[in-house]
């Protein structure tokens, strides 16, 4: 009788979405001092930094994914290039049953969080063992970058199809 007031079978445990890290690496890693060691003992105000920041996807096999963060730093103080710094961090993810409508956004978004602050770790300690303080890059929202990637992508559709259009208005017109 147990069994009739269920309302049917228990959910499959094989058949919930599951995302697993298979393992992380470092792809690519550079380090320029052009001044060294003069840069590192030569005073002066602070440096400015320009940090970018990139996430790339690749499918390896049905279920596995790599997902790298590219990170890009560069201090300068006046005109002079303290360091430089690019670092491509990835992480193997295995993901099973995953609905399609939601896999986009786990792989631009919940793995990257997942692997930064390791990939944060390795630019930090990169820029301390070339002679400087740590380089601590602030958390990162990659709901923004990806939102902003959407809406970069939706522009680009958009002007593609819209000159088409406009020509096609003015051949209409009557000369």
């Amino acid at each position: 009788m147990a069994d009739e007031t269920q309302g049917g079978a228990a959910p499959n445990p094989a058949n919930l979405p599951s995302m697993n890290l298979v393992g992380q690496y470092i792809r690519d890693l550079s380090f320029e001092n052009p001044g060294a060691p003069g840069s590192i003992m030569a005073g002066g105000g602070n440096p400015a930094f320009n940090v970018s920041i990139s996430v790339g996807v690749k499918k390896q096999a049905d279920d596995v994914y790599a997902v790298e963060l590219t990170l890009n730093a560069k201090a300068n103080r006046e005109d002079v290039v303290l360091f430089n710094v690019e670092l491509v961090y990835g992480g193997v993810f295995r993901l099973k049953n995953v609905p399609e409508n939601q896999l986009s956004q786990l792989l631009m978004i919940e793995c990257p969080r997942l692997i930064f602050p390791f990939a944060r770790q390795v630019l930090a300690s990169t820029t301390q063992q070339g002679g400087f303080p740590p380089l601590m890059m602030e958390p990162v929202d990659f709901s923004a970058i990806y939102r902003q990637n959407l809406a970069k992508l939706a522009a680009a559709q958009q002007q593609v199809t819209s000159p088409l259009t406009a020509n096609a208005a003015e051949t209409d017109k009557p000369n």
